[in-house]
């Protein structure tokens, strides 16, 4: 049966292919034989050529029409930043300056952020970029300090400054190397003379110390530096804050991160070793308000030493000052402090006195034990004169 079926299945082939042959003149055979001859694959699948053309029919018009894009959607509007209400300062509101070189400007940035919400507190920035005492042909800061004070511009002054101090100095023609002992003396005279106008004008001073450095060598000249403000701070009357070892690491070398005032772990300081970073400014800001609180309390400026055992009975022990080399001097007039360097008087020459009766004979020893029980040299062991008369009666 299969047999028969396949033999029909080529003579169809045969008849479709040789028909064309009889059935026309030449022009159609000519047609005919130029067609393409089907195949077995042909009949049973279709032709090749328009299967071809009807899957490339779609694919070029595909090609020709530009695909079309959806819009993409439209990026949601960036919400607007959180901005805390700025409070206004009040009118009469204290005004604390702060006077230095470039890292006063980090410090009065800093200042500013930590006393934002306090109305009766406001920061005015009186710095001078790549300024100091020792070129003082290039700025002045006595001369500066001058005009503030007849200006009456500020309140309070915070002092940072000294970066740029590690240099020659010249003074009455001469000049002096850096660090040695007539720039001492000289670099201590121009503070001293810078805070003596602030005492005379009654503005309370506080002058913060400087930093580490990433370079040794200039940390310690840093160092020494800071050392000569301090002294000169306390001649000068003025409060000095310390912070030198604020910013080292727990093994004492200095180090660019550290505990920021919530205690994680930032950055201190910027890229040049010198200079603080927000982090930096914001932990010393912080250290600068606990002395603030000494001359200032939310609502002015004080210069009376606060006393926290005042109309207290621990009010009038001697305790150590709270404020500056001026308090100290008060307190040895009154006698409550004395230096070490003071020599303690001898106790004779404290009780000095006259008119004075000449001293009596001092007793024996027989005296001393035969005295009569009751006085007071008797010590215990003196002896009954009426038990003794009975004594020499009964012998």
């Amino acid at each position: 049966m299969i047999r028969i079926v396949v033999a029909m299945v080529v003579a169809c082939i045969v008849f479709i292919d040789v028909a064309p042959v009889f059935a026309q003149n030449d022009a159609t055979v000519q047609i005919a034989q130029s067609q393409r001859r089907r195949t077995l694959f042909d009949l049973l699948f279709g032709d090749e050529e328009q299967s071809r053309q009807r899957v490339e029919q779609p694919r070029q018009q595909q090609r020709q029409q530009p695909r079309r894009r959806d819009p993409a959607p439209a990026a949601a509007a960036p919400p607007p930043p959180a901005t805390e209400p700025k409070v206004e300062k009040a009118e009469g509101a204290t005004r604390l300056a702060v006077f230095g070189d470039s890292l006063g400007v980090d410090l009065a940035k800093a200042l500013d952020r930590f006393y934002a919400e306090d109305p009766n507190l406001v920061i005015l920035d009186k710095t001078q970029g790549e300024s100091g005492f020792v070129r003082d042909d290039t700025y002045d800061w006595n001369a500066a300090i001058e005009e503030e004070i007849a200006a009456d511009s500020f309140d309070l002054a915070v002092v940072i400054i000294g970066i740029y101090d590690r240099q020659i100095m010249m003074a009455g023609g001469t000049g002096y190397d850096t660090l040695t002992d007539g720039w001492k003396a000289e670099y201590q005279e121009r503070i001293t003379s810078f805070l003596n106008k602030l005492r005379a004008a009654q503005k309370p001073v506080i002058w913060v110390g400087l930093p580490p450095m990433s370079k040794s060598e200039f940390s310690a000249a840093m160092s020494q530096i800071s050392a000569v403000q301090r002294l000169a701070s306390f001649s000068g009357g003025a409060e000095f804050l310390d912070i030198y070892e604020r910013f080292l690491d727990e093994d004492g070398n200095f180090s660019t991160y550290g505990p920021d005032v919530n205690g994680q772990n930032a950055r201190m300081r910027k890229d040049d070793g010198i200079h603080f970073s927000s982090a930096g400014a914001d932990k010393l800001a912080f250290y600068l308000s606990q002395p603030i609180r000494t001359f200032y309390r939310g609502g002015g400026v004080t210069i009376e030493v606060a006393d926290p055992l005042a109309g207290t009975d621990a009010g009038a022990m001697a305790r150590p000052p709270f404020q500056g080399l001026g308090q100290i001097r008060l307190l040895e007039v009154a006698g409550a402090v004395i230096p070490l360097s003071r020599s303690a008087n001898r106790a004779g020459d404290l009780l000095v006195s006259s008119n004075l009766p000449d001293p009596a004979p001092p007793f024996t020893l027989e005296q001393l034990v035969t005295a009569p029980v009751g006085r007071v040299d008797a010590f215990g062991v003196g002896v009954n004169p009426a038990a003794e008369e009975q004594a020499e009666t009964a012998r």
